[in-house]
């Protein structure tokens, strides 16, 4: 099997991984997941897809992420190892992650703040008297 590349976003971040035969290591930006993703929920999400198909410890994992928040690059990490996954054997694995929701782009974005505003939609303080 050769390495497979994919892409995998949520909001802002971005994650390219890497999937090969292997032994189940998975090193996110060079290091090592459990030391990357600290917490245990953030792991679960990362191997939510490993676990659904039943290969947990049959593939190496090497990702590079960049950009947003902890849980929004553990979701696209996510994304993206669903998406290998598929590629490896569309067939079998893809109906338990569709119907997880894995391979849906989840495409909800902050929403831009607007000018004579506080925020995007909240008003600065409205005095009467």
């Amino acid at each position: 099997m050769e390495v497979i590349n994919t892409i995998g976003r949520r909001k802002t971040s971005v994650a390219r991984i890497y999937l090969k035969a292997g032994k189940g290591e998975v090193s996110v930006n060079g290091k090592d997941l459990k030391e990357f993703f600290p917490t245990d929920l953030l792991q679960i999400i990362v191997e939510q897809p490993f676990q659904l198909t039943g290969t947990e410890g049959s593939f190496d994992v090497q990702v590079n992420v960049q950009g947003g928040g902890v849980k929004g690059q553990a979701e696209a990490v996510r994304m993206a190892i669903s998406r290998a996954l598929c590629e490896v054997n569309a067939e079998e694995y893809r109906p338990a992650l569709k119907k997880e929701g894995l391979l849906t782009r989840d495409s909800r974005m902050v929403e831009r703040k607007k000018y004579g505003r506080r925020k995007a939609r909240r008003s600065f303080q409205f005095s009467k008297r």
